[in-house]
């Protein structure tokens, strides 16, 4: 079951919120029955009827690839009526742009009639990278480059490059390539501008798995549906680059000498110098002193090597290396209960005194 006024969407009605006025005017019925309340739900393939009207049913999905050229809209209609992507491709189905481009900027756009793909597409769960070609004008730096790496802070959030490939640097201007996972309003120009750098050119060359290619300005082509379906599948962990390892978490034991034989855990993420210990922080005192750079009241190798060897060293000596200290020459421990049962009874059969 699907909302009414989606239904009347994909068919080609009208806009979703043109088909909600028409449904609170009393101007839908759905299976005759007359259908006033927007969200209500029906069957995908159920016959509606628009001021008496049947409506078609719903077209086949289409997927369209388009390579935006400058000046055009990306929206289904214009309100300054100027020249849209739908009326550039012309198509009888009701197409829609598949997220958007900057008017002044080209390059791949998607447009299609299926809108749970389209969302599937653009949600970021998927994770499917957006690469640019960027032509700026000013100081192109190492720090410039290392700052899009790290992160801009934009009012949507941290916008980050995930890679920045310079295809060309001179003093009258300079062309990168970058790759992001997020496709905010005027994304790259804003992140460009905050380190210094002019874009006159932006070209989107590749979304996900699906390329530019050779179409020129204007042109446009259908999707396989090999390409339909890798676009609907989320895309798989990116393959880290030559000399960088994958972030996991990796656990280490590491023994630092605790009185109590308790030792904290360290998680070091690969390829990193950084740690994180977790677990019990207890710690020897003397171990404390040593890594601080004071002196411990014991001198000598026996402060240096801490107790663990010490208590290492008595486990394998053994009481017999201690005259005295033996098993046999110590009773045997008993427990609390039986000290205290004995000295009452003691006290019981003792005779008491009479009044001084």
């Amino acid at each position: 079951m699907i909302r009414l006024q989606k239904v009347m969407a994909d068919r080609g009605v009208a806009s979703r919120r043109h088909a909600e006025e028409l449904i609170s005017g009393g101007r839908v019925r759905v299976e005759g029955e007359l259908i006033t309340t927007l969200g209500t739900r029906v069957a995908e393939d159920a016959r509606i009827e628009v001021d008496g009207r049947p409506v078609a049913a719903a077209p086949a999905h289409r997927y369209v690839l388009l390579n935006k050229p400058v000046g055009v809209v990306s929206t289904a209609q214009d309100e300054r009526g100027r020249r849209t992507v739908v009326d550039h491709v012309g198509a009888r189905e009701r197409l829609y742009p598949v997220g958007r481009l900057d008017t002044d900027s080209e390059g791949l756009l998607l447009l299609t009639n299926d809108g749970a793909w389209a969302e599937r597409v653009l949600h970021p769960r998927y994770g499917h990278e957006r690469e640019y070609d960027a032509w700026v004008e000013g100081d192109l730096t190492a720090e410039a480059l290392a700052r899009l790496e790290r992160g801009i802070p934009l009012e949507e959030g941290i916008a980050r490059a995930v890679r920045i490939t310079v295809r060309s640097r001179s003093r009258g201007g300079s062309r990168l390539s970058l790759v992001l996972r997020t496709g905010w309003k005027r994304q790259v120009r804003r992140m460009c501008l905050a380190v210094g750098l002019k874009v006159t050119r932006l070209v989107r060359v590749r979304m996900g798995p699906l390329e530019l290619g050779k179409l020129r300005p204007g042109e446009f082509r259908d999707l396989t549906k090999k390409e339909v379906d890798a676009m609907a599948a989320p895309m798989a962990r990116p393959t880290p680059r030559a000399g960088q390892e994958a972030s996991e978490t990796v656990p280490l034991v590491v023994t630092t000498g605790n009185a109590r034989g308790i030792a904290p855990r360290v998680t070091r993420r690969a390829g990193s110098s950084r740690a994180r210990v977790e677990g019990p922080r207890r710690q020897w005192r003397g171990e404390r002193a040593l890594q601080a750079g004071r002196p411990t009241r014991e001198r000598g190798p026996r402060a240096a090597a801490g107790p663990a060897a010490r208590l290492g060293r008595r486990a394998a000596a053994g009481p017999a290396a201690r005259p005295g200290r033996g098993a046999a020459a110590r009773p045997a421990a008993r427990p609390p209960q039986w000290r205290r049962s004995t000295r009452a009874a003691a006290r019981r059969a003792a005779p008491r005194r009479g009044p001084r």
